[in-house]
């Protein structure tokens, strides 16, 4: 699934892309932002992802690690390479992301990383310091 139809964004809103194969917590996720105002896609693997990007370009990817066949982190490697004004957030509830985390951070790649469940106040700050305001979402 990418994205579902939305509202429309407000003006100066902020992108948001949620990758997530769990296709519960990616739609909870759109949810919690879109009615905040932010224009939110969602995609259930690294393909789907791609696919997106490749028409829509979001202002923050908030990627899950464990995702089938490209794992999440070297999705955010991928989209650092190519789309460099993107924000990369990761999330987890797996014990072994901190491993492959540590093996990104040795090549050089360093991610936040957030342990699922995510209370929606705590990941609403946390998006809303990772993009400042353009007088959009961040504001309400």
């Amino acid at each position: 699934m990418i994205g579902r139809p939305s509202m429309p964004a407000l003006p100066g809103s902020r992108r948001i892309l949620i990758v997530d194969d769990e296709p519960t917590i990616a739609e909870t996720l759109d949810l919690i932002f879109s009615t905040r105002g932010y224009e939110v896609r969602t995609a259930n693997s690294a393909e789907e992802t791609i696919e997106l990007l490749s028409q829509w370009r979001p202002d923050l990817a908030m990627l899950d690690v464990m995702l089938p066949q490209m794992n999440g982190i070297d999705l955010g490697i991928a989209i650092r390479a190519n789309y460099p004004d993107c924000k990369v957030l990761l999330l987890s509830g797996h014990p072994s992301a901190g491993e492959l985390l540590e093996t990104a951070k040795e090549k050089g790649h360093v991610f936040d990383l957030l342990a699922k469940p995510l209370h929606p106040s705590f990941i609403l700050d946390t998006v809303s310091a990772l993009l400042p305001s353009t007088g959009g979402p961040a504001e309400a």
